[in-house]
């Protein structure tokens, strides 16, 4: 009989030695040690909704091994445990990433770390073609999206292929969308969830940030009809995810500035030498001069003999625009530049400024941009043009304190709708932003690991700064499981960090 037994529950139990009366004790694989169960909940047919993080994106492409470790193929695994059923993924090709349309590649290879250098592209040709339909193949249980924001999910047309040519549709989900005019909404519903996980709203914001503020990607409101506005958009996706009585887990959006892609490069990692320091302080202290008679604040710090000065960027959102006072003035006493150079200066100056890497007005450098810092710009004169010493860094390099005051005021909006909305719906709730705050500011430590924010070392990001490494996807799994097994009465047991990679190697 006890044999019996062990074989019933291989998966599920693991025995704990005798007690003195020789009776075998039975110790369950789950949160609690306890039976494993469901609770209240029934995950039989579980779907989740998102973005790039739901579908598992990372190394910046999404992949089929990176695909296996997001965050809700995780949940799902654990799900088979209490009863639940298949989970399907939409899997890409191939491990190289991106993607190729009519046989051009568009987008890809995934990234590499080179153990010392800047990661780089991993070698071969993406072979996933988006004009290849794979939507007989589904239905998919996974329905994140990259690239999707909050009111993309509702868009009837986000699935079709002639929109991917004018910005209205996105090759991930043409994919492996049933048509072309069913949302990702409506795909996922009409699989009859009984539960579901929703992590959606940091695109809404993120695109802004990534592109240096610089108007290509505007922040969603929060006010606005659905479709348009944050708030009443979200609003539409739960309660049409709800309407059936099925039960989920939502997460709100991590302050996205508090990842590598923003973090990583110093505000002040300009060398100088003496003979560099002296004619610059020169130049700034003249133009902080300048500023002063027309009652504007410094802009250009003293720089000094070190490896520490600040870079020089551009500020589109100064209220000031000092270019015509800086073109006037620099032609005058004691500057007597010719009126060419001077109107050079003023305008290259004009909406210019170091870097600040105070707390309360931290600017924040661009990963993307990290390769342009030091090169020459062309131009006039020809002795003014290093990036980020006497060349300012275009403002979309960088996401100034300006923008992400933006940044901040629209995720705390978009965090107080999200927390709402769980507690209305009696929905579980995960603090994804105190999460991955702590994992930037200082780690958590689980399994005898410790997960950080440090770029490509500390475990928590991939080689793209902005999206998790598989150890990453498997510690934001554990927080919704635990939001899940405390809502539900589950007993779910998350997964150990230990079986899950620091970062993808350059061959899989």
């Amino acid at each position: 009989m006890i044999k019996n037994i062990k074989l019933l529950f291989l998966v599920s139990l693991t025995f704990i030695a005798c007690n003195n009366n020789d009776e075998e004790v039975v110790k369950y694989n789950t949160s609690d040690g306890l039976p494993p169960t469901a609770g209240i909940a029934n995950f039989a047919k579980f779907v989740s909704l998102g973005n790039s993080l739901t579908a598992g994106y990372s190394d910046n492409a999404l992949f089929i091994d990176g695909q296996k470790v997001s965050y809700t193929n995780i949940m799902a695994q654990q799900f088979t445990t209490v009863g639940g059923g298949v989970f399907k993924s939409p899997f890409m090709a191939d491990n190289i990433g991106g993607f190729k349309i009519n046989g051009v590649p568009v987008s890809g290879p995934r990234l590499a770390s080179t153990g010392g250098g800047a990661p780089v592209p991993v070698s071969g040709t993406p072979s996933t073609e988006i004009m290849t339909s794979i939507a007989t193949a589904g239905p998919y249980n996974n329905c994140g999206v990259p690239g999707a924001k909050s009111f993309h999910l509702l868009s009837p047309s986000y699935g079709s292929l002639a929109g991917i040519s004018v910005g209205t549709a996105n090759p991930y989900y043409v994919r492996f969308a049933p048509n072309a005019t069913t949302s990702v909404l409506a795909y996922a519903v009409s699989q009859t969830p009984t539960f579901f996980s929703l992590w959606i709203g940091n695109n809404d914001v993120l695109g802004y940030a990534t592109s240096g503020g610089d108007g290509s990607n505007p922040i969603t409101p929060s006010a606005g009809a659905a479709g348009v506005g944050f708030d009443a958009t979200y609003d539409a996706l739960v309660n049409t995810l709800t309407a059936t009585g099925a039960k989920g887990v939502i997460a709100n959006i991590p302050y996205v500035n508090s990842s590598p892609f923003f973090t990583y490069i110093a505000t002040n990692p300009v060398p100088l030498t003496a003979a560099q320091v002296t004619p610059l302080n020169q130049l700034w202290g003249g133009l902080n001069a300048i500023l002063a008679s027309a009652n504007q604040p410094a802009r250009f710090q003293t720089l000094t003999v070190s490896s520490t000065n600040p870079l020089l960027i551009a500020d589109d959102m100064l209220a000031y625009d000092a270019t015509a006072l800086f073109t006037a003035a620099l032609q005058g006493a004691p500057f007597n530049f010719p009126a060419a150079t001077a109107g050079f200066l003023g305008t290259l100056y004009g909406k210019a400024r170091h870097a600040s890497g105070a707390t309360a007005t931290r600017d924040f450098i661009l990963l993307s941009a990290g390769g342009t810092i030091g090169t020459t710009q062309p131009g006039f004169p020809p002795n003014n043009n290093t990036i980020g010493v006497t060349y300012p860094m275009e403002d979309k390099s960088t996401l100034t304190a300006s923008e992400v005051a933006l940044v901040k005021t629209a995720t705390d909006a978009y965090n107080v709708k999200i927390k709402a909305v769980a507690a209305a719906k009696g929905l579980a709730f995960v603090d994804a932003n105190a999460l991955l705050g702590q994992v930037s500011s200082g780690g958590i430590t689980a399994n005898g690991f410790t997960v950080t924010g440090a770029f490509i070392t500390g475990g928590g990001f991939s080689t793209d700064g902005v999206h998790p490494s598989p150890r990453g996807y498997a510690l934001i799994a554990n927080s919704f499981i635990t939001a899940i097994n405390t809502t539900y009465g589950s007993n779910l047991k998350g997964v150990d960090l230990g079986n899950y990679r620091v970062l993808f190697p350059k061959t899989l």
